[in-house]
């Protein structure tokens, strides 16, 4: 984890420091660039799910009673807000800091693309974190792992024709796509083992797409597979179940074309310890606060996954309780905020070498 380095005067914290003799008010550092850190650092990102008011509801926030209310007020503005104020917090203490602490909201988080995280990762050198904790909601659990996910489109030819035609129809796209449905939901894949993952690896058709009118016999049909992976089942092994379908369609089932695979996306199982240096101090925060939050083994993916390309540990949810996620009703209790923000900041001092 964080190592302990010289350190040199970084130009954002003195503009900061200036803006605060102007204002009067502390500074809150938007981000410490890694690139320009001197050591290996801890970077806490938490997500603000950006939701544009024509996608339903409305933009606006309030407080009723000890709820924040309003889409995107647990997941994540809350855990945002919150981040930004341990940043401020911790920028008075900056010189006593063993490494670097840098902070990224991520508003493209709730497209399941991270483009602030990847940003970041391809703008530095991604060595230099040595960890990520992020602020999803969720107040009983600390998640330390997620399966992973492979992710693929399949291209289908077929025979174009038309459906009035007094010739018989050949096997078009969209008829072996079905088929070729079948075929992948009929693969098997292996049992988890005692000891590794809690969930089983998974394969899920998540896409459907051919055709255009009902007179049109389609050439080109697109089937998307998502697959869930774990110690049992990892890319490769996913990458060889879809190549050797594919074959066995074009066998059964003959067009003029094979069968074509487009590689979508890959990123890795993880799974953290609980005594591992970034999810320890983190537990031990948690019970500083009052609060004893079980480990978990995420079924979704999440930003941990990304992280994992990189060999960087994360944990992923410690966040406030919340209810109606993603909807336009969508709560997160702020009287347990204290807690939690209280949790957060134990752990990062922790692992700064400061005494909590």
């Amino acid at each position: 984890m964080p190592g302990r380095h010289g350190r040199r005067r970084h130009p954002l914290k003195a503009r900061t420091r200036r803006r605060a003799r102007r204002t009067g008010r502390p500074p809150i550092p938007k981000a410490l660039p890694p690139s320009r850190a001197p050591g290996r650092g801890t970077a806490r990102r938490p997500f603000a799910t950006v939701m544009p008011a024509e996608r339903g509801g409305s933009a606006g926030f309030f407080v009723e009673g000890p709820d924040l209310r309003g889409r995107g007020a647990a997941d994540s503005k809350s855990g945002a807000v919150m981040f930004c104020h341990i940043a401020a917090a911790l920028s008075r203490q900056d010189r006593q800091l063993a490494d670097t602490l840098a902070e990224l909201i991520d508003v493209d988080e709730h497209t399941g693309n991270f483009g602030g995280a990847v940003a970041l990762m391809q703008a530095i050198d991604p060595s230099a974190i040595a960890g990520a904790m992020t602020g999803y909601p969720g107040h009983e659990e600390i998640v330390v792992g997620g399966r992973g996910v492979f992710r693929a489109r399949l291209h289908v030819h077929g025979t174009a024709g038309h459906s009035g035609s007094s010739k018989p129809s050949p096997a078009h796209a969209v008829s072996r796509a079905a088929r070729l449905v079948t075929l992948l939901e009929n693969q098997p894949l292996p049992a988890p083992v005692l000891g590794g993952f809690p969930q089983p690896p998974k394969m899920t058709v998540t896409e459907f797409h051919g055709g255009e009118d009902f007179t049109a016999v389609p050439d080109h049909a697109v089937v998307g597979v998502d697959i869930r992976l774990t110690d049992v089942l990892d890319a490769k092994a996913a990458e060889e179940i879809i190549h050797k379908t594919a074959p066995q369609l074009d066998a059964e089932f003959p067009a003029s074309r094979p069968t074509e695979i487009e590689s979508v996306l890959s990123w890795p199982p993880f799974r953290l310890d609980p005594t591992e240096q970034l999810s320890a101090p983190l537990l031990q925060g948690a019970a500083a606060a009052g609060t004893v939050p079980r480990t978990k083994i995420a079924g979704p993916s999440n930003i941990g996954n990304l992280f994992a390309t990189q060999k960087i540990a994360t944990t992923a949810g410690f966040g406030l309780p919340y209810t109606t996620l993603h909807g336009t009703d969508e709560q997160a209790d702020l009287s347990v905020l204290p807690a939690v923000q209280a949790a957060y900041h134990h752990a990062v001092l922790t692992l700064m070498d400061l005494q909590a």
